[in-house]
């Protein structure tokens, strides 16, 4: 070893020192026998590097340490205890054998029930995608004991300083045994409840119904370590033979919908035909109203016109007119002097005259 060569040549150095006295030729000699081993200087450095790499190695395969996400807590375990004290994101380091971290996610996170999946496993067993958990569709049993599958979405989260205890009591399948199994549960009894037929209808009342049972009963569990964020409802499967026959009574309905508009309609246009009769009925009575009271009117103003003029007739007015007619035939008789004139008595009419020449007969009238 390079230690021992140096205690070697160091023991040997006054010999040589005797013998560097005789000549320069042994001094030579004694100069290539005298040297320092090339790696006494740097044993201190290697043994350094090795242990170095020794730790380096030891850290990287016992990995010591752990990195919280954001939207997760750490909790340490210690020889199997677990630390009530949930650690937050970051870097966090443990002793590895006696110490270990389990990351636990408390992002909001979703179980949902349906047949219209492809991430369902053949078999029943559930997917889970992120902070997602798909399951089969809840198939329960109505009032009169029809299976039908109902399509339902929950949402929940983990509270973080719950998470410690939650996980130490109920283990990381703590998902099943405070969500999964209630969930069925309030489902099956809800559901069996109300027959087929209603649940369409009902829906709603059914939907509100499952939320506050099951907020109640996540509620009740000791130290309340989730937290219900919404239940969505989202389809009511039904059997095939209800669901033909819900088609079949709502084909029905449509059909007497539509012949109740047919009624309402013929109803309606029979009244606008009746309200026009009644108002061309109206038109011809005020028509025939207002023609009859023309012809009173004109009745009545003839029959004053007549009073006036019988209340003016005199003597002398009458005997006026014959003369101004008189007059009036006197000069016909002067054109045609072969006429034969006929006085009626009195000579309160016109006289009428006729030309025996041409066989035409005149009248002349005289007021």
């Amino acid at each position: 070893m390079p230690a021992d060569m140096n205690d070697y040549f160091k023991k040997r150095k006054p010999t040589n020192d005797k013998s560097n006295q005789n000549g320069d030729g042994n001094n030579n000699k004694n100069n290539n026998l005298n040297f320092e081993p090339p790696f006494g200087g740097s044993s201190k450095l290697i043994n350094s590097l090795i242990i170095i790499g020794v730790i380096v190695i030891g850290f990287m395969f016992l990995k010591p340490f752990t990195i919280i996400n954001s939207g997760e807590v750490g909790i340490k375990v210690t020889t199997g205890k677990f630390n009530e004290k949930p650690l937050g994101p970051g870097l966090h380091f443990y002793v590895p054998i006696f110490e270990k971290i389990i990351p636990v996610n408390v992002r909001v996170r979703m179980i949902t029930y349906s047949n219209n999946q492809k991430q369902v496993i053949s078999d029943g067993s559930m997917r889970y995608e992120g902070g997602l958990r798909r399951n089969p569709a809840i198939r329960v049993m109505d009032s009169r004991g029809l299976d039908v599958d109902i399509d339902l979405a929950v949402q929940y989260h983990l509270r973080p300083e719950a998470a410690p205890t939650t996980i130490a009591r109920w283990g990381t399948a703590w998902e099943d045994k405070i969500i999964n199994t209630k969930v069925r549960e309030i489902v099956r009894d809800v559901i069996g409840r109300y027959t087929a037929e209603t649940l369409p209808q009902k829906r709603q009342e059914i939907a509100k119904e499952i939320k506050e049972q099951l907020q109640k009963r996540v509620d009740s569990v000791s130290g309340r370590p989730v937290v219900l964020d919404s239940v969505e409802l989202r389809n009511i499967e039904l059997p095939k033979k209800i669901k033909a026959k819900i088609e079949e009574l709502q084909a029905e309905k449509q059909n007497v919908m539509i012949a109740e508009q047919q009624k309402e309609r013929a109803k309606r246009e029979a009244e606008r035909k009746a309200e026009i009769a009644r108002g061309e009925a109206e038109k011809n009575r005020i028509e025939a109203q207002g023609q009859a009271d023309k012809i009173r009117i004109e009745a009545q103003s003839q029959a004053k016109a007549n009073k006036l003029i019988s209340e003016s007739l005199t003597a002398e007015l009458l005997q006026l007119k014959q003369i101004e007619t008189q007059k009036a035939f006197n000069k016909a008789l002067e054109v045609n002097k072969d006429a034969k004139i006929f006085l009626t008595p009195g000579g309160a009419v016109p006289n009428i005259w006729i030309d025996a020449k041409d066989k035409q007969k005149s009248s002349v009238v005289g007021n």
